[in-house]
């Protein structure tokens, strides 16, 4: 059963120690997301001292570590040479694309589950705390875009503890994050435990973040898609919106979810009353849509983005759509940003 995090005090006399290991092509925003926070809400006059926090990067030896955008950093210090944390965080990013966390990194997590430190699983962190097994009767907050990738390597794990609709999830010594922006969140909610709320809130508005969402606000789906459609469903209109310019064939769609081309046609006719084919015809139009009135690219290479053959496809495809022309729509729809002037 998830518990809420409730205040303990105002304020901590000692700093609230954070540990924080990151994986091979961790996603960068989630960790200095999560960070940041922690540096605003640590110190006051904008000195970024770790007063009232401290953080350590450590990972198994001081080899770079890559994240997922190309960036390294440099862990600050070894397994075998740090002390003991309150919180450890474990970030994580892409899952299909490199080694993933190592043996030691798993003893690490083990161990510092041993001496009662919180764990924290970020984006896919959650995977690499399951893979030390710690994670056995609590609930597991993971992206709705990874329910199956986990549901396949953790078949052990009751699918009823999984939770793919909500920013985070707290239960006991464990806090899982479905990754991004929401660590962030997953940041304010720790250190509200600690701090006064003033100081919390002081260093979400210094980043420009409203208040802090609650674990039970639900995880952002792509457009038009409801939010309780099937994770196939929901999974496999993302990965068309990844490659809209170069749109997959239905096997390949098929197989990268891990379905068949006929269970993936009745699955999306069954949640969006329309076929994968057509689904993805009227993203890439709709998109273009967007981008006429957004930009002032030509149609052509409007067309080439969208992955329409030519200015003629393109404009084939939108008569279907808008009945009118990509130049007549142009004309006769405000400009996006102007729109958007107007409505402030």
């Amino acid at each position: 059963m998830s518990h809420p995090i409730a205040p303990l005090h105002s304020e901590t006399r000692q700093p609230i120690r954070f540990g924080i290991v990151l994986l091979p092509n961790f996603t960068l925003t989630a960790f200095s997301g999560f960070v940041d926070l922690l540096r605003l809400a640590s110190d006051d006059g904008d000195m970024s001292r770790p007063v009232r926090c401290s953080w350590t990067i450590v990972a198994e030896s001081l080899a770079p570590i890559r994240a997922s955008c190309g960036i390294q950093v440099t862990p600050w210090t070894t397994f075998d040479e740090t002390g003991t944390f309150d919180y450890l965080l474990v970030v994580g990013g892409l899952l299909h694309s490199g080694p993933s966390a190592s043996e030691a990194t798993h003893r690490f997590i083990r161990a510092a589950a041993a001496s009662g430190a919180t764990l924290v699983g970020i984006c896919t962190g959650a995977f690499a705390l399951a893979r030390a097994g710690v994670m056995d009767g609590y609930r597991i907050c993971v992206s709705w875009f990874h329910y199956w990738d986990f549901v396949e390597r953790f078949p052990a794990i009751p699918e009823s503890n999984l939770i793919a609709d909500r920013l985070f999830v707290i239960d006991r010594a464990r806090i899982t994050c479905s990754g991004g922006r929401a660590s962030i969140d997953v940041a304010a909610a720790i250190l509200l435990r600690h701090l006064d709320a003033a100081i919390v809130q002081k260093a979400q508005r210094i980043l420009i973040v409203d208040d802090a969402q609650r674990g039970n606000a639900p995880q952002p789906y792509p457009p038009g898609l409801d939010p309780a459609s099937h994770p196939k469903v929901r999974r496999a209109i993302l990965i068309m919106e990844q490659h809209i310019a170069n749109p997959l064939s239905l096997t390949e769609l098929a197989r990268r979810v891990d379905t068949s081309v006929r269970q993936l046609e009745r699955l999306f006719v069954a949640e969006t009353g329309k076929s994968p084919n057509v689904y993805g015809r009227q993203m890439r139009v709709r998109m273009a849509a967007w981008m006429l009135t957004g930009s002032d690219r030509t149609v052509a290479d409007i067309a080439m983005s969208c992955g329409f053959s030519d200015a003629s496809h393109l404009g084939r495809e939108f008569r279907k759509e808008f009945d009118a022309s990509p130049g007549a729509y142009r004309t006769t729809r405000p400009h996006a940003l102007d729109s958007a002037m107007c409505e402030a």
